[in-house]
């Protein structure tokens, strides 16, 4: 039994029985822990920029070439038609005057035969037998930055309630009706306001060249019809409704004696729907794009975009208009605008896409605005 004892103890050098040494186990203090979960939020912090910034590239790159098609598909509507689309179809079979935008023009130029078919033209794009293709959905005319999420809208009349899909792009209406009107690539084929006939848009017209005149832009989607909400100017929400410009600026009233000083008409036109009071609600909240089918002469903002204020600030009336408020007169000002930071893309004459930025001179997007303007732009210049 002692020798059992000895093998079990082990002994020190003074013949006594050493202690048996403690085993300690391993573990993270709570200041070891805290340390660690600090180290891993700053390198959130730091990678979700970079991450946030890689999805916007690739949207805008996404959105680019949904512009391309729309570019592509044009000029094929130009082979066969010598023209660019119009603004709309109008007149139409409707008794009110309305007729069919753009879109539906070369939706067979972009593989959208089936929504084109299903078109009765002979009928108005307020009829319902018009469900089918005015509730189509297209891919390639939502922009992927785009943060509204509603893509058929709901339009109230008094015969009931019609169904309409929207889409991000619209086509060039012109520079500053100021200046002149209808100056852009895509507009009506009738002046309503003066009371003429005016005729497409072909290639042979577009004189300041296809590289430097804009075919289509970007615009973002209008709030849900009926909406009761006010937008007041200031953010994104500012860019989906209608505020009434404050200074008057009547057709043709920039003259060679102002078109280069501060009492020029347009610039200030231009100021006042840059300096709208932040108090200031929108008169119209829900009706900029808010029908892809039907268009009408003097709607700008349903399908169209005007150069006159810069990309990416408020649509906005012209008090020397006559009675096209709701959707922004000729005279008023339907602006381009994105969720992309910083500019707007654009799809120019000739097929090409190029970013231009929001603080672009008013020289250089009025001139890109104009066909036939006699501009000379540079590439740098936006």
């Amino acid at each position: 039994m002692r020798d059992l004892k000895v093998c079990r103890e082990s002994t020190d050098g003074g013949g006594g029985t050493a202690a048996r040494p403690r085993v300690r186990r391993g573990g993270f203090t709570l200041i070891e822990l805290l340390v660690v979960i600090a180290i891993i939020a700053v390198l959130i912090a730091l990678l979700l920029p970079a991450v946030q910034s890689a999805r916007e590239a690739a949207r805008r790159a996404q959105c680019v070439n949904n512009l391309k098609q729309l570019g592509l598909a044009t000029h094929n509507y130009l082979s066969s038609n010598n023209v660019f689309p119009p603004q709309t179809s109008w007149p139409s079979s409707d008794t009110g005057g309305w007729g069919y935008n753009w879109y539906y023009a070369i939706f067979p130029q972009l593989e959208q035969n089936q929504i084109f078919n299903a078109v009765n033209f002979s009928l108005s794009p307020w009829d319902y037998g018009q469900t089918t293709a005015a509730t189509a959905k297209v891919a390639s005319l939502i922009c992927p930055s785009e943060s509204g999420t509603q893509q058929i809208y709901p339009i109230y009349a008094s015969t009931g309630t019609f169904y309409y899909s929207v889409s991000n792009y619209v086509g060039n209406y012109g520079g500053p009706a100021a200046v002149a009107p209808y100056t852009g690539t895509i507009v009506p084929m009738v002046d309503l306001e003066g009371g003429q006939r005016l005729t497409a848009v072909g290639i042979q017209s577009v004189t300041d060249g296809t590289s430097n005149t804009g075919l289509f832009s970007e615009r973002l989607l209008c709030f849900p019809s009926g909406t009761s909400q006010a937008v007041y100017p200031g953010g994104t929400n500012a860019y989906r409704a209608v505020f009434q410009g404050t200074y008057p600026a009547a057709p043709y009233s920039v003259t060679p004696a102002n078109a280069g000083t501060a009492s020029n008409p347009a610039i200030l036109f231009v100021q006042g729907c840059q300096a709208l009071s932040s108090s200031t609600p929108a008169l119209y909240p829900s009706t900029i794009g808010s029908m892809l089918l039907p268009g009408y002469p003097m709607h700008v903002g349903l399908t169209s975009y005007m150069h006159w204020t810069p990309p990416n600030t408020p649509p906005c009336n012209n008090p020397a208009d006559a009675s096209w408020l709701s959707y922004v007169g000729p005279y008023g000002s339907a602006s381009a605008n994105s969720m992309h930071p910083g500019g707007v893309n654009v799809c120019f004459a000739d097929g090409s896409v190029r970013f231009v930025k929001s603080s672009v001179s008013l020289q250089a997007w009025w001139g890109l605005g104009t066909r036939a303007g006699g501009e000379v732009i540079s590439a740098d210049s936006y």
